[in-house]
């Protein structure tokens, strides 16, 4: 189980068909992180900048937890990391949603699960 997390629906709906296999798709952190309780994810692909709590507030609340602080986490944004390392968040990658294409998610996929 893969779960993308992004505010906006068509950029979600396009990174979970890229994915393939089973996905959930959330709107927000709130109900990606309620939905943590009935199954861990493999992985999670994020929007950083989501709307309500953003993409760094559910980081912190994954790493918080000896269970969830394992899931690698691929963000999808807008904004810039070049100089940041966010491995200690459990970040395996950032990707430009400007540029992002299905075969730079299916290979985090292959990778990760």
């Amino acid at each position: 189980m893969i779960f993308v997390i992004d505010d906006n629906r068509m950029m979600a709906e396009c990174i979970a068909k890229a994915c393939g296999g089973e996905v959930k798709i959330f709107g927000d952190a709130l109900m990606a992180t309620q939905a943590i309780d009935d199954g861990l994810p493999e992985m999670i692909f994020m929007d950083a900048m989501l709307t309500g709590p953003d993409g760094f507030t559910m980081l912190n609340e994954l790493i918080s937890y000896s269970d969830t602080m394992k899931i690698p986490v691929v963000l999808i944004t807008d904004a810039r990391f070049d100089n940041l390392d966010l491995s200690e968040y459990g970040v395996v990658g950032v990707l430009s949603k400007d540029t992002v294409t299905p075969a730079e998610v299916r290979a985090y996929v292959e990778k990760y699960c």
